[in-house]
């Protein structure tokens, strides 16, 4: 029996499962079949495991010191399948960076300031630096925190968080295609999308066009196994596309994400509901780079035609909320941009009551959210 180190954490609205890079290294098994076992896959209760049986609840997040004199810590992010035997490494998730600078700071490798601390992450899933700053009033971090998030009934410490820079950082394009707006075929009609790439891959979808109207909720679209073939053929579609798989059969199942927008009740603080699908199903939460994403209703897309001239889709915020909206975020801050230089890692796997959000999205710079993490210190033992 192996015994391996880890920390469950709370980021955002995930449930992460954090370890190092050395402990994962188990003698004759591969990264990927060590967290299959950890997390008890394939099995959709995922019950011989620390997974959780949801796509929120089956994430590893993995770190080390970083290599790189830009950052402080190279973070790589893992999407375990729960019932399949695979582990997706094409993407970041946005709400378990949020444990990163936390665990840096609690490990000793940045030295916290007495006031804030501000900690530099690589996510080598995408090569997107990340800044992270997280209060530490006398050197210390808040336990257990005060930062309440919608969809998390406790409080958590508040993280900052700005991208640099998120334009096309798995593609190398904002649009992956050429094009702002595209016609994909759904059902056996044609329709339009946006497919982008700013923070993550990402395919945008009127829901009105697809007979919907954005409002859904989760076991409304879930329960439609129709539905659900249809929207992963668009996915799989767009996959191809975008340059991510060779095939419709090779597409991964998180990536790209799939989202479905449509206008909000006039009553409300938002302009825009919105629907992630993540891993086949509609994700429980407004996925943390997804906010980057809806900047695309600048270009005239999809989702602008559910906005008036006015509104904030027409200048650099917007404000949209999920079945888990967030609320508004405080402001870090611009940061300088700049990128960070692709390198590799000899033992990294190849590159992968309602509230209104609002965030600030600017797709050339930096993006700036407030979540939450909460960490509970624990092990996981490999059989």
């Amino acid at each position: 029996m192996f015994k391996i180190p880890a920390a469950w954490m709370r980021g955002g609205t995930s449930k992460c499962w954090v370890f190092e890079w050395d402990h994962l290294q188990v003698p004759g098994k591969s990264v990927d079949e060590v967290l299959l076992r950890l997390f008890g896959s394939p099995d959709n209760r995922q019950i011989d495991g620390v997974g959780g049986g949801t796509s929120t609840t089956s994430k590893a997040v993995i770190l080390s010191r970083s290599v790189s004199d830009e950052a402080d810590v190279d973070y790589t992010f893992a999407q375990v399948a729960i019932d399949e035997q695979k582990v997706d490494w094409g993407s970041n998730c946005g709400n378990c960076s949020a444990v990163v600078a936390p665990y840096a700071i609690e490990r000793g490798w940045v030295v916290p300031g007495q006031e804030t601390t501000s900690v530099r992450t690589l996510n080598t899933n995408t090569d997107q630096l990340i800044l992270q700053k997280v209060p530490t009033p006398e050197g210390k971090l808040q336990d257990p925190g005060t930062q309440m998030i919608p969809g998390v009934p406790f409080p958590g410490l508040s993280v900052g968080m700005g991208f640099l820079d998120p334009a096309g950082r798995t593609t190398g394009k904002l649009f992956p295609t050429g094009e702002p707006v595209e016609k994909v075929t759904f059902d056996g009609r044609e329709v339009p999308a946006t497919l982008i790439d700013a923070g993550a891959p990402l395919i945008i979808l009127d829901a009105e066009s697809i007979g919907l109207t954005g409002n859904e909720t989760a076991a409304d679209i879930d329960s439609q196994a129709a539905l659900l073939v249809h929207l992963d053929d668009v996915r799989r579609d767009a996959a191809v596309r975008m340059g991510l798989a060779a095939t419709r059969a090779d597409a991964a199942r998180a990536i790209p994400k799939l989202a479905l927008v449509g206008k909000a009740a006039p009553e409300d603080e938002a302009e825009l509901n919105v629907r992630m699908l993540s891993m086949g199903r509609l994700h429980p939460a407004m996925l943390s780079p997804g906010y980057h994403r809806k900047r695309s209703a600048d270009h005239g897309r999809p989702a602008r035609r559910h906005c008036g001239p006015g509104s904030a889709l027409n200048g650099s915020f917007v404000r949209a909320h999920h079945a888990h909206p967030r609320r508004p975020s405080p402001d870090m801050g611009r940061n300088q941009r700049r990128r960070a230089r692709r390198r590799n890692h000899p033992k990294r796997p190849p590159h992968r009551g309602r509230r209104t959000a609002a965030s600030r999205v600017l797709v050339s710079g930096t993006q700036n959210n407030s979540l939450s993490s909460y960490r509970h210190w624990s092990g996981v033992a490999l059989r």
